[in-house]
């Protein structure tokens, strides 16, 4: 939402942008394609270093042979920042295995680039920013699914809960994003704009939040088109990782298969419980009188994060709702083998293809009492829906 800490996505971006930076400030240096002269780039992570040589894994898939020139300068950026005014000089024995490079300079055979200038993002720099980054999408993050959009205003309302929506406002600063069509990786993610969502888009923005919780005004907006599966297994075909359940929100049977990236949980009884009791209550008054945050004891708001990296903010929000996704986040997973005939499920999945096989983002099992008190599942389907996609937030997802 993290099976990796690394922000790939963004870090690929500054590192472009310092390419351009590089070449700003050498303008004498020949233009690339110009002939005698040309001049090779590459972008990627360092894999072996051996005395003035190391192998670059670029970003493009291959692996490069940069050749250290005595003459090259070699500098170290701060993620996030694509300036090199802010850069500061380095020696070629600080670079490690696993920092970001980008290396311009002459090419040789077979791809190889003699280095002529090298910038350097250290690994440990890149995960102390992405830690904070992590901690601010959770901190300053809502989300859920996209209800009601206003183009003239760049207003989205958001449905966090059946009875909690909250009004994202975008501007002209706003970052957008956009899921990859096959991907729920933050890391694929593409860049986006504001007319490719859509109501039922799954969606989490991160800013400062009003007073009474209810609006937010986004600085970057993450969103993509999942599909929800709520209903009950019919069948397990271990042997191709899938299984066939039954679900009640398309009524017809629809074939989930899962991957490496699919995470499955599984609800205690006392927490599925407490969960079915506040959508009972939600249908009934329409105002979620009852919290299964509160009565899970989760903490607050404003409570420090708890020891093992669960997120804050998974207690009552401002204005009387509560982060079920944060919640959740913390149940332990499960394997395939863990599910059995007849099991209740809900499910995020990928939107499928035409032969009616989805791969599932998440699935959550032990969910027989909310199904119970959500019989055609929509609010059941509104409350979890794209609760744990591959995210800024870490494990806990971008919803």
């Amino acid at each position: 939402m993290m099976r990796k800490c690394a922000w790939t996505l963004g870090i690929i971006l500054s590192v472009s942008g310092m390419g351009l930076s590089v070449q700003a400030q050498n303008p004498a240096t020949p233009a690339e394609g110009q002939p005698g002269n040309a001049v090779s780039r590459s972008i990627g992570t360092v894999k072996s270093i051996s005395d003035k040589t190391l192998v670059l894994k670029s970003d493009a898939g291959a692996e490069v042979t940069v050749t250290q020139l005595d003459s090259a300068r070699i500098m170290r950026l701060a993620p996030g920042q694509t300036d090199l005014k802010s850069a500061t000089p380095m020696t070629l024995p600080e670079i490690q295995v696993g920092d970001r490079m980008l290396v311009r300079g002459r090419p040789g055979d077979n791809g190889a680039i003699a280095a002529t200038s090298i910038v350097v993002m250290k690994q440990a720099d890149v995960a102390q920013k992405q830690q904070h980054e992590r901690e601010d999408w959770q901190r300053r993050g809502a989300g859920g699914i996209v209800s009601a959009i206003d183009p003239a205003s760049g207003l989205i309302t958001v449905s966090v809960t059946p009875t909690l929506s909250i009004a994202v406002k975008t501007s002209k600063d706003t970052a957008f994003l956009r899921y990859a069509p096959n991907s729920v990786k933050f890391t694929d993610a593409q860049k986006g704009t504001f007319d490719q969502i859509k109501a039922g888009d799954q969606l989490r923005a991160r800013g400062n939040r009003s007073a009474d919780g209810k609006e937010l005004t986004a600085e970057e907006v993450i969103s993509g088109t999942f599909r929800n599966i709520a209903g009950t297994i019919s069948s397990i075909d271990a042997a191709n990782n899938a299984i066939t359940v039954k679900d009640v929100l398309a009524k017809k049977s629809v074939v989930v298969k899962f991957n490496s990236d699919s995470q499955l949980r599984k609800l205690a009884p006392q927490m599925a419980q407490r969960l079915a009791f506040f959508l009972k209550g939600s249908q009934q008054t329409g105002q979620g009188a009852a919290q299964p945050a509160a009565a899970s004891g989760a903490p607050a708001t404003n409570a420090p994060a708890p020891a093992g990296g669960a997120a804050p903010g998974a207690g009552p929000r401002p204005g009387g709702g509560a982060d079920f996704q944060q919640i959740l986040s913390r149940i332990p997973s499960i394997t395939l083998a863990d599910l059995q005939k007849e099991d209740a499920v809900m499910i995020v999945a990928m939107q499928g293809s035409s032969n009616g096989e989805t791969t599932a983002v998440t699935l959550l099992g032990g969910v027989e009492p909310i199904l119970t008190a959500s019989p055609n599942g929509m609010s059941a389907a509104a409350l979890f829906s794209g609760w744990n996609l591959g995210a800024p937030a870490g494990d806990a997802g971008p919803q």
